[in-house]
């Protein structure tokens, strides 16, 4: 793999880095994607997708990461799996150090995307897999018939508290404000179903529990100051993602929450490299809004190629 020199590599494989991989790899362009755990990223959690043009009644996030894939697929993207740790400018070229290998590129596209951001708060790294979740979709299967909380107030909050529902006796759903900021028909959702109890302005103090996993949460009012517990056995964590470009902050500029700094045409501070999707510093994070800076960034690679012959 070192000794080729690729026109495009893409880092990262959810809807961006896929959507880019499409129009690099149908364009022609040598393009090689690399990806660190799962092809489809976030959206592989999802339990149904709603809001993504042409599939009336939604599709399941995985379901719709097969046929990305599939299509990218028809005209030959080549695909790798490994972790980035560097990216180095060399003029004409970039090198991007893959599990300690360099692979030579003439334009880079970073598509990284954002992980859940954690609670930091006791208890929780301690209990992660022993009751503490941050992926209904992956865990919720494990809690049938229990109670169980869920943390947030954006459409993902909401989303994976009516999917909890399908095995859990009850699930609180846990806000740090007094009102959702999820979407009103999500909301609506929420609230008429007899499962679900909102725990308005309060946030998570501790998890507690023993060599048998978690058992009690432990929560702090933020208007009164009061204290109160909650006996569950799961607790899963939805209050936002972090972006995944902590390993180019000595590379590109990052805004302080550490996105991408970009153009609007996804240009980054270096020429050549190029950044796509929720990694990168804007408005909207959605499938739809990552599917167009994927093509966005493929054509202004391909532009930057045709630009430098």
């Amino acid at each position: 793999m070192s000794d080729t020199i690729y026109d495009v590599v893409i880092i990262g494989g959810g809807p961006a880095g896929l959507t880019a991989g499409l129009y690099t790899s149908r364009a022609q362009l040598k393009t090689l994607l690399v990806e660190r755990m799962i092809m489809g990223g976030q959206v592989m959690t999802t339990t149904k997708v709603e809001n993504y043009p042409g599939f009336p009644g939604g599709i399941d996030g995985p379901d719709l990461m097969m046929r990305f894939q599939e299509h990218c697929q028809e005209f030959g993207l080549e695909t790798s799996y490994g972790e980035v740790e560097n990216l180095i400018d060399r003029g004409e070229t970039k090198e991007v150090v893959i599990d300690g290998k360099p692979v030579q590129a003439r334009t880079v596209i970073i598509t990284t995307g954002a992980e859940p951001a954690k609670l930091n708060v006791t208890g929780e790294q301690e209990f992660v897999g022993r009751g503490v979740s941050y992926c209904a979709t992956c865990d919720g299967a494990f809690f049938r018939d229990v109670e169980i909380g869920i943390v947030g107030g954006g459409d993902t909050a909401a989303e994976e508290a009516l999917f909890l529902t399908r095995f859990a006796s009850k699930v609180y759903l846990i806000h740090r404000r007094d009102e959702l900021r999820a979407t009103k028909i999500l909301q609506e959702r929420v609230f008429a179903n007899d499962k679900i109890e909102p725990v308005w302005n309060s946030a998570v103090e501790r998890v507690e529990g023993d060599s048998s996993g978690m058992k009690t949460v432990v929560l702090k009012n933020r208007v009164s100051g009061e204290q109160r517990s909650l006996d569950l056995e799961g607790l899963f964590v939805a209050i936002g993602v972090i972006p995944k470009a902590h390993f180019l902050a000595e590379v590109l500029d990052l805004d302080a929450e550490g996105y991408i700094l970009t153009d609007a045409e996804c240009r980054t501070s270096i020429p050549g490299v190029f950044a796509a999707g929720d990694v990168r510093k804007k408005l909207l994070k959605q499938i739809a809004t990552a599917v167009g800076d994927g093509a966005v960034a493929a054509i202004m690679a391909e532009k930057y190629l045709m630009d430098a012959e």
